[in-house]
């Protein structure tokens, strides 16, 4: 696993059927894999590729991300907040790239 600085923005609490926004920002070190060093070698592709989010172990967003994506992709994305719990989000790419967070909601 590779370390990764997370940015997760949930709110902590929210009615029962309320639309809830959700933000998220990791920081990466991309490679589009187009790029050729000073003697002409390709740079290999290292690019996150897929992005998760699971509320209460169901899949509520899914994300799969390409080489023109942002180098810290940030994702934005609205859920219904059904019931308390907690949303887990992972990245993972390539050269064995992951990087996991969890946030916890309280719903009344």
């Amino acid at each position: 696993m590779t370390t990764a600085n997370v940015r997760l923005d949930v709110p902590k609490t929210a009615k029962r059927g309320e639309i809830i926004d959700i933000k998220t920002l990791v920081a990466h070190t991309m490679e589009t894999g187009f790029r050729r060093t000073h003697l002409g070698a390709p740079i290999p592709r290292d690019i996150i590729t897929t992005f998760v989010c699971l509320y209460n172990g169901i899949e509520v967003f899914r994300a799969e991300l390409h080489p023109s994506v942002s180098a810290n992709p940030f994702i934005q994305f609205s859920t219904v907040a059904t019931e308390s719990g907690t949303l887990d989000f992972k990245w993972s790419g390539d050269n064995g790239f992951s990087a996991t967070e969890t946030a916890r909601i309280e719903v009344t």
